[in-house]
C-alpha cells in the first residue's frame, strides 16, 4: 500500500463505506507535491543553527512521518488563487514546523502524556523530556526563521502575521481543552457543543486556516475574495477534522491509529461523540464536508485538489 492510501479494511468514521471506497487513494495531483515538500522540510532541519543532538530531535519530530496535510493545503491554496505550487514552499515548511512543535509539546507528560506518535515513541520517550521541550521550542522559532529567509519579497510580514496569530489561537484552544474555561467571560452560558467549537476552532482549525491563507498569500496577485473563500473552507474542514479525530478515538485501535486510542474518554474530555453521540457526529462531518466544498465554488477547477482533500478528510481512518 502506498503511504498516501487509507486502509480500506477499516470502516470510515462517517459510516459510509461506499463513499470511502471512492477516496481510498488521494489523486496523484493532490499528493504529487509531497516529495518536494519533504525535501524542503529536510533541508530546513539540516539548516537549523543548533547542536547535532537538537537537530536530531527536531528531525525525529518532523521527518519521515505524518500526513503533511497543512503543507498540502498551503500548496493547493496557492494554486487555487492563481499561483504556482512551488511559490508556496516557504509557507508549506513553516506551517509544518509549527504543527510538529505543537505535537511534541502536546505529547508531554504535563499535557496529554502520550507515549506513541506516528507509530513510534513520542519524542520525550525517545530523547527525554528536557530535549523534547527544547526541540519544540526550536521548531517554533525555526519556522519564523524559514519565513524570514525564504518568503516572497514583500510578503514576510503578512505571512508571519498569519502564522503568529494562528499559533496564539492554537495555544488558546489547547488551554481551554486542557485547563478548562475557568475565568472566561460568560463561560457558564456556553453549551458543551459551543465549548467544543471554541476549543477546536483554535486548537485544530486555526492552523489549517493559516496554512490555506499563507499559501494563498504566496501567490502573485491573490485577491481578498479568494483568501476569504479559503478561510471559509478552512474553518469547515478544521471542525470536520476534529470530529473525525474524536470518532476515530472511539472506533479504531491504537495499533491502527499509530497513537493511543480512547485517551480523551479516559481523561474525561469533551468530545463530539460524548456530547452529540456517534451518529449525530457522523452527520455533522457530512454537513461540514458539503459546506467546505461549497465555499470553493467561486474558485473553479484550480481548487479541485482542495475538494479532494475535503472528501478524504471526511472518511479517513487514521
Amino acid at each position: 500500500m502506498s503511504p498516501h492510501e487509507t486502509a480500506s479494511s477499516h470502516s470510515s468514521p462517517t459510516g459510509s463505506p461506499g463513499h470511502s471506497a471512492n477516496v481510498a487513494t488521494l489523486p496523484a495531483g493532490v499528493v504529487g507535491p509531497l516529495p518536494t515538500i519533504e525535501s524542503h522540510l529536510r533541508l530546513a532541519i539540516e539548516g537549523a543553527d543548533a547542536p547535532a543532538s537538537l537537530r536530531s530531535a527536531m528531525a525525529y519530530a518532523t521527518l519521515d512521518g505524518g500526513k503533511r496535510l497543512r503543507p498540502l493545503l498551503a500548496w493547493h491554496a496557492c494554486v487555487a488563487v492563481g499561483g504556482e505550487g512551488p511559490e508556496s514552499l516557504p509557507a508549506c515548511v513553516a506551517v509544518e514546523l509549527i504543527h510538529c512543535f505543537s505535537l511534541v509539546h502536546d505529547d508531554l507528560p504535563a499535557l496529554d502524556n502520550d507515549d506513541l506518535r506516528r507509530g513510534r515513541p513520542t519524542l520525550h520517550r525517545h530523547a527525554g523530556e528536557a530535549m523534547a521541550i527544547l526541540a519544540g521550542d526550536a521548531l517554533l522559532t525555526h519556522a519564523f526563521r524559514v519565513l524570514a529567509t525564504t518568503a516572497p519579497e514583500g510578503r514576510f510580514g503578512a505571512l508571519a502575521g498569519e502564522l503568529a496569530a494562528a499559533c496564539e489561537q492554537m495555544i488558546a484552544g489547547q488551554v481551554l481543552d486542557t485547563l478548562g474555561f475557568g475565568g472566561e467571560p460568560e463561560a457558564e452560558q456556553r453549551t458543551d457543543q459551543q465549548r467544543l467549537e471554541a476549543i477546536h476552532h483554535g486548537k485544530t482549525g486555526a492552523m489549517l486556516v493559516a496554512a490555506l491563507r499563507m499559501g494563498g498569500l504566496c501567490a502573485d496577485g491573490a485577491d481578498p475574495g479568494g483568501l476569504d473563500r479559503l478561510s471559509e473552507y478552512g474553518r469547515s474542514i478544521g471542525l470536520m477534522f476534529q470530529i473525525v479525530d474524536d470518532l476515530l478515538d472511539v472506533t479504531q485501535t491504537s495499533e491502527h491509529l499509530g497513537k493511543r486510542a480512547g485517551k480523551d474518554e479516559e481523561a474525561g474530555k469533551l468530545t463530539y461523540p460524548r456530547v452529540l453521540g456517534v451518529e449525530r457526529s457522523r452527520a455533522l462531518v457530512r454537513e461540514l464536508e458539503e459546506e467546505s466544498i461549497a465555499a470553493l465554488s467561486p474558485l473553479g477547477a484550480p481548487a479541485e485538489p482542495l475538494r479532494a482533500l475535503s472528501r478524504y478528510l471526511a472518511v479517513r481512518t487514521r
